[in-house]
């Protein structure tokens, strides 16, 4: 049979995760819901932070953009015009794959923001090819590439119905289609900027 010295001993040690009901335990917060006067009475306080209205102090916050990203990367790369070549010429069609990932996070009051993406932009263009001019289309894969890295981008095309074009030939469309590299990468560096901007 327990003593009351061992009863009173027991009720009360401390238990960082259990709370107990007792009498005299602070209540628990109950959330308010912020009034468009609360909330320009604090963007008034402090106009110098970075996060949302209820995250004053601009500890932690992170923002999915990967809607707007991803429209973006499409709108800039479908401007990108025709690119001319000694033997032809060609143009992007359609962005016909833009998966990624693109946020904005607030840490101590400090925006920080950073993307992750792969893409396939189909071209199409014309090419002479046996003294005759072929239209050829065909996609350029760009596979992952990441906030800072685009100096080390990288870009690989693929023809479609390429059986009646010779190793030489193939190999010669390949190489005029690398001139699109160039051209990406600003539209991606103008994304880039953008992206910091926000």
């Amino acid at each position: 049979m327990a003593t009351e010295a061992e009863d009173a001993e027991k009720q009360s040690s401390y238990t960082y995760w259990v709370r107990e009901a007792r009498d005299d335990a602070a209540p628990l917060p109950v959330p308010k819901k912020l009034t468009a006067d609360d909330i320009s009475k604090q963007s008034q306080a402090n106009p110098n932070s970075l996060g949302s209205v209820w995250n004053q102090a601009g500890t932690w916050e992170e923002r999915n953009l990967n809607t707007w990203a991803s429209n973006r990367i499409k709108e800039l790369l479908g401007s990108l015009g025709t690119l001319e070549f000694s033997s032809g010429n060609a143009n992007i069609s359609e962005v016909s794959k833009c998966s990624g990932d693109a946020f904005l996070v607030t840490v101590r009051n400090k925006k920080r923001v950073g993307y992750t993406y792969e893409l396939t932009l189909k071209f199409k263009g014309e090419w002479l090819v046996k003294e005759e001019k072929k239209k050829i289309k065909g996609h350029l894969d760009i596979p992952e590439f990441s906030f800072g890295e685009l100096d080390e981008l990288q870009m690989e095309a693929r023809l479609n119905d390429d059986k009646d074009l010779t190793a030489e030939e193939k190999m010669r469309i390949k190489k005029d289609l690398r001139s699109f590299l160039i051209p990406i990468r600003g539209k991606l560096v103008e994304f880039e900027q953008e992206l910091k901007n926000r």
